[in-house]
């Protein structure tokens, strides 16, 4: 594969100047592997890296379990068992999460080419925006515009409704779509209602989705049509690559490891990530996932209601009178008939429009029924009544008591057992299939999390449709250039993640294969680390202070237990990522611990509890000054490790403690905790050097705002 950067600025861009850094060229293979096999062609390449990596992950694996089987069986120290069972759980967190990534690296799919695309394929460019600077989101249009495919329309999907950003569209001709009246008042889900508003109003066979900033390549789609000649594809995601992050980012912005093996990995089990943008999504996927998951949705609440009703009705006659049973018993039995009968039918898959109209004129008639039994008893009465003709109200009340519009009048009276007939009937009213309290009762971009993204590729994995990461840089586009935007975005996309797994966990979603459930669990499961980084940088510290060690003895055995472990897990880490600038990842994995357990806990009570989630608060343009106030967290755990381990340095020093080795061992572990908390220093104090190439400030005050695409930052 030969990647190019993009074009030069045309004539109606603003900013005509380079990319502040220059485009990346991705490797196929790594160095290394090209020196084991010098003279192969790259099939043979790829098939000694892969090989090799193959070789490390069963490595990897046999000494992870070498390691944590002699850790559960003959290493607990009991007698401090509440730091030894702590740090034995974030050991074993550690050896499942080196399981999910080995089987990620074990089959990565390289792809080396792309084919033809498909003569004739209409495509619709969505650029999402909302508030951005025109001139920004000029640019963005403009190179969309320009894209080299001749079947494409370009629209600019503003949800801010701005006069001048419509006025720019017609400008440089593109098409401009915002929401629609139906919105009004409803539930805007943000950017996922925006691109179904745009579904509505345009037909292309294919979307490709840009973020505002994200500036395409003008061969992005000759480059990725060919791959759905699979009539089975769903969509193809591209890398996610920023012009304005420098050498040695200290935000760690930049993810080669996430847009490269890892994705590569879930490429090879067919469960690549759509990432929000930069990606071509076939339309017919999604409107086939927003069909089933709203059929899915309307069939659970009708089942919801339907058992509801049975409980109601079961409770009404179990308070009736003797005497009541007699007439009103018979009419609750029908109607408990017919709430069976809709269940069968609801396991059919009977429409559910006649399911809900079947139940409802089922609980009318018995209504009626039994008011109509009702009425009849009282003129019963009535015409027992000595004189009551001479009153001049017997045929005449008899008369009235019948019509249609008094049973009818009758048969809405909240009263017993008719109350509980007509809340069972309400109860099924209340089921909206065409779902009025939103802007449209199908939504082929998910909504049940704050990022679209990896919700709605699981969806189209579980209807069976397929997927393709093609790893070749083909938009260009802008990242955080200060530490609370960096955050922000890193909380936000961590408590969408969270937000999946807890409403659609992969591993219990059916339709997913083995390996799909495995992958997309991977990444949740990764955002549970903020708990037990918490466990690794304190049990250093409690040694210190308390003399706790979690493990009976820092023996030769467990030297050699463990040992092996480390080395065999690093160079697979490293030869994996062999060339990709990897380290800021692995530090933020650690250091960003406060953040993942705010994910995490706040995605719980927004879930479980419907508290609104609360972001970091982003800044109107790029920062100046230090940010310690927004790691406070590291801060003291660094002051912490730092003090504890000179106090057991200095027990060693003054002859109070013979324990040499443990002392030693736990002053490595946390020099090394320090090292990678160290990350948050820099970013804190981080300053854009003087000499780095101008961005003009539209695109800083678009890049403070946050808005830059939800699926821009990954670990």
């Amino acid at each position: 594969m030969t990647l190019h950067a993009p074009a030069a600025p045309s004539a109606d861009r603003t900013d005509t100047q380079p990319a502040p850094y220059p485009m990346p060229q991705v490797q196929i293979v790594p160095a290394w592997a090209k020196w084991l096999a010098p003279h192969a062609d790259l099939e043979t390449q790829i098939f000694v890296f892969t090989s090799v990596i193959k070789v490390l992950v069963a490595l990897s694996l046999f000494f992870g379990t070498y390691y944590i089987s002699w850790r559960y069986l003959y290493s607990i120290n009991w007698t401090f068992w509440p730091v030894a069972l702590a740090l034995l759980a974030a050991e074993t967190y550690s050896y499942l999460d080196a399981w999910l990534f080995s089987l990620g690296a074990w089959r990565m799919r390289i792809r080396t080419g792309h084919p033809p695309p498909i003569p004739g394929a209409t495509v619709d460019v969505f650029i999402t925006c909302y508030n951005e600077p025109v001139e920004l989101v000029r640019e963005t249009a403009v190179a969309a515009r320009d894209i080299d495919w001749p079947h494409k329309k370009v629209y600019v999907l503003d949800d801010g409704r701005s006069p001048a950003m419509q006025a720019m569209a017609a400008e440089i001709g593109v098409g401009y779509i915002t929401r629609s009246e139906a919105w009004i008042g409803k539930d805007r889900h943000a950017k996922a209602g925006n691109l179904v508003n745009a579904m509505g109003q345009t037909s292309g066979e294919f979307i490709l989705i840009l973020d505002a900033d994200q500036i395409p390549d003008p061969k992005i789609l000759r480059h990725t049509l060919g791959y759905f000649r699979d009539e089975k594809l769903a969509f193809v995601q591209t890398p996610q690559w920023f012009y304005n992050t420098p050498p040695g980012n200290p935000f760690g912005t930049d993810a080669p490891l996430f847009y490269g093996p890892i994705q590569q990995g879930k490429d090879g089990w067919n469960a690549a990530y759509f990432c929000g943008s930069n990606a071509v999504l076939r339309r017919e996927a999604l409107m086939s996932i927003g069909i089933r998951y709203y059929v899915r949705d309307q069939t659970r609440l009708i089942r919801t209601s339907l058992n509801a009703a049975d409980r109601l009705l079961r409770r009404a006659k179990r308070d009736l009178s003797a005497a009541e049973r007699v007439t009103a018993g018979a009419a609750l039995d029908q109607l408990r008939e017919a709430v069976a009968t809709a269940r069968r039918q609801l396991r059919r898959g009977e429409p559910l429009q006649n399911i809900t109209w079947a139940f409802q004129r089922k609980a009318e008639a018995v209504s009626r029924q039994l008011v109509a039994e009702d009425l009849a008893a009282i003129q019963a009465d009535l015409a027992e009544i000595p004189g009551l003709a001479e009153m001049g109200i017997g045929p005449e009340l008899s008369e009235a008591l019948s019509a249609p519009e008094t049973l009818d009048a009758l048969t809405a009276r909240n009263v017993s057992p008719l109350a509980a007939i007509a809340a069972a009937r309400v109860l099924l009213m209340g089921v909206d299939l065409d779902r009025g309290h939103e802007a449209e009762p199908v939504f082929p971009i998910a909504t049940i999390s704050v990022t679209e993204d990896m919700a709605t590729a699981m969806r189209m994995h579980a209807c069976g449709w397929k997927s393709v990461y093609h790893h070749e840089i083909l938009a260009r586009g802008l990242a955080p250039e200060d530490l609370r935007t960096a955050l922000q975005q890193r909380l936000r996309w961590a408590q969408g993640t969270i937000q999946v797994m807890l409403r659609e966990n992969p591993l219990v979603q059916p339709g997913l294969s083995l390996g799909q459930r495995l992958m997309y669990f991977a990444t949740m499961w990764s955002y549970m680390s903020g708990f037990f980084s918490v466990i690794y940088l304190l049990a250093p510290v409690l040694y210190f202070f308390f003399g706790w060690l979690p493990v009976r003895a820092y023996s030769e055995d467990f030297f050699w237990h463990l040992i092996p472990f480390l080395v065999a897990n690093q160079l697979l880490f490293i030869f994996i990522a062999w060339g990709l600038p990897t380290w800021r990842g692995q530090q933020y994995s650690l250091a960003l611990f406060p953040l993942w357990i705010q994910a995490v806990t706040s995605a719980v009570n927004n879930v479980f509890f419907g508290r609104k989630l609360g972001f970091v608060v982003t800044p109107k343009s790029r920062q100046s000054g230090v940010y310690f106030n927004l790691v406070r967290p590291q801060l003291f755990m660094m002051g912490l490790i730092t003090v504890a381990m000179l106090y057991g340095l200095a027990r060693l020093a003054l002859g109070l403690t013979d324990q040499v080795v443990p002392i030693l061992v736990n002053v490595f572990w946390s020099c090394y905790n320090l090292l990678m908390l160290s990350v948050v220093l820099e970013a804190a104090t981080y300053q854009p050097p003087d000499e780095a190439p101008a961005v003009p400030p539209d695109r800083l005050m678009a890049t403070a705002t946050g808005r830059i695409g939800s699926g821009s930052v990954r670990m």
